[in-house]
């Protein structure tokens, strides 16, 4: 059969060597997070998980209210662009912490 290299690596693995790549290559570079990064990420992430899940109480609340079908269709829209607009919110926040433009 074939020469091993070393242990085999996972279809995981074998991606996120392609991405590194793929990024060295488009001149995107990396760096370690930083403890004080790390905390930053994690207190917007847990900020907006509750700031969701308050969301997610006030659509069920409004919802307890409102028996017809068109404007239970318009508040499902309302808390699905909602939910959206904080998850996009909380992505960018943790981006721009990522890439060391964090303010403050």
């Amino acid at each position: 059969m074939g020469e091993e290299k070393g242990p085999l690596k996972s279809a995981v693995e074998l991606a996120m060597e392609r991405l590194r790549k793929k990024d060295e290559e488009a001149g995107v570079t990396s760096r370690a997070l930083s403890d004080q990064d790390k905390a930053a990420i994690a207190e917007v992430r847990n900020y907006y998980e509750a700031k969701l899940a308050q969301e997610d109480v006030l659509h069920q609340s409004k919802l307890r209210t409102v028996f017809d079908p068109a404007e239970r269709d318009v508040l499902a829209g309302q808390f699905r662009r909602e939910r959206e607009r904080l998850t996009s919110e909380r992505d960018a926040k943790i981006e721009k912490i990522r890439r060391g433009e964090q303010s403050g």
